[in-house]
């Protein structure tokens, strides 16, 4: 390379390093690539995620950021990762466990960023796009796995499940499938037939390969209940009626023609009887078994908690002399709130609910992001009920990505129509 052209390729890197559009961009970048491997890897999604908080760095108004902190939809966040860290102080666990349970709060901090970022980006849009397509690529991958299991990406791979497990892959499709319910509607009323229909051989796509191919059980419970959000919010009720109706026969079909659809609809019974008549550690016995001893930790420590990273030796002593499901130990009670409960008390549970309501209420309205941003929240809300799907790291990133995008799209919406955004001040 000659003189001259390193000088130029030297001038214009110094003006991109100097140049906040350029670092915006960088940024929205990443946030797009943590969509694109928030199905396939967790190593990725840290690493860009530390990418994008570096890339954010050169062009932040720290003035501007520090007062958004101040919004509750931020601040709660914040509070929760707060509470783990003094909850440190009172619990009783090693201090590696009390620092690991630290961890998984980590990830709330993001949702500030982004909210922050997005306000004032254009691009959150393809985030969203970018999480679809890469779920439909694993879609694919999990139809090729389940006729050849030798081309998962991971030794012993579940049936249909390349990458990850069964549980991470029903949220992404459930998610994606009930989400695009709104675009498709919207295409239907505008007369843009093919587009509606592309979309809705996606959608219907994800629904088959839960249906035929694997589903968690979870996924099953919680997907009615995002159907049923999307019908009150932006169907008529005649529609209603009919739509529910050709679900119900449609439902009833694929359960007559999928039997891994009918074992797992049969096991909820099963695992309830193999539990409580022979004391068998089912799924369904060990979350009861898990949710009967939260409580009771709860009630012994309600205000405060038992501290964080606590859960696991709590559960070792109530495993003491007892054979079966009693026996198992477990540092995660399957659902949400008693995690919070038993290591923070009422304290940590009101934090957690105060942040769920103020997302909810952050998405009222019209529009595709305020869709998602009420769905990614309703799902995590109710699949909350038989996880911990705040802390676990797949669905915690999918509440994170999700909320923190569309949250600040709305955000901006709102600026704008206050008067409060000049309409090219996201130019990026």
């Amino acid at each position: 390379m000659s003189a001259v052209a390193r000088e130029t390729v030297g001038a214009l890197l110094g003006r991109l390093w100097r140049d906040p559009a350029a670092w915006a961009t960088t940024a929205d970048i990443f946030v797009v690539l943590i969509a694109l491997t928030l199905p396939w890897s967790t190593s990725l999604v840290a690493i860009f995620a530390v990418a994008l908080l570096v890339t954010m760095l050169p062009f932040l108004d720290f003035a501007a950021f520090l007062q958004s902190l101040k919004r509750p939809i931020c601040a709660l966040p914040i509070a929760l990762f707060a509470l783990a860290v003094a909850g440190t102080l009172w619990s009783d666990a090693p201090w590696g466990a009390r620092l690991y349970a630290v961890g998984p709060t980590v990830k709330l901090l993001m949702l500030p960023a982004l909210f922050y970022h997005f306000e004032r980006s254009t691009r959150g849009m393809q985030v969203f796009i970018a999480f679809l397509v890469s779920s439909v690529l694993l879609l694919a991958m999990s139809w090729v796995v389940a006729f050849a299991p030798s081309l998962a990406l991971k030794s012993g791979a579940e049936y249909g499940v390349p990458v990850k497990n069964y549980i991470d892959q029903s949220q992404e499709f459930a998610l994606c499938a009930v989400a695009l319910a709104y675009p498709i509607i919207t295409l239907l009323r505008a007369g843009r037939i093919v587009p509606a229909l592309l979309l809705s051989a996606t959608a219907l796509g994800f629904v088959v390969n839960m249906a035929f191919v694997i589903v968690s059980r979870t996924a099953l419970v919680t997907m009615p209940i995002m159907l049923a959000v999307f019908a009150l919010l932006h169907l008529k009720w005649r529609t209603n009626v009919v739509i529910f109706c050709a679900v119900v026969v449609l439902a009833a079909l694929a359960w007559t023609a999928s039997p891994h659809l009918q074992w797992t609809t049969t096991t909820f019974l099963r695992d309830y009887r193999l539990y409580k008549e022979r004391n068998i550690p089912t799924s369904i016995g060990l979350r009861l078994e898990f949710w009967e001893k939260s409580l009771r930790f709860f009630s012994e420590a309600p205000v405060f908690g038992h501290g964080t990273g606590s859960t696991r030796g709590l559960f070792e002593q109530a495993a003491v002399g007892h054979v079966g499901a009693g026996a198992e130990v477990i540092g995660n009670p399957h659902n949400q709130t008693l995690n919070i409960a038993v290591q923070w008390g009422v304290i940590g549970i009101v934090v957690l609910y105060a942040m769920w309501l103020l997302h909810l209420q952050l998405f009222r309205g019209e529009g595709l992001a305020t869709w998602i941003g009420l769905l990614v929240v309703v799902q995590n809300i109710f699949t909350s009920l038989f996880n911990s799907h705040i802390f676990d790291f797949h669905e915690g990133w999918m509440y994170v990505v999700g909320v923190g995008v569309a949250g600040g799209m709305v955000l901006k919406t709102g600026s704008r129509e206050a008067g409060l955004v000049p309409r090219n001040s996201d130019k990026s």
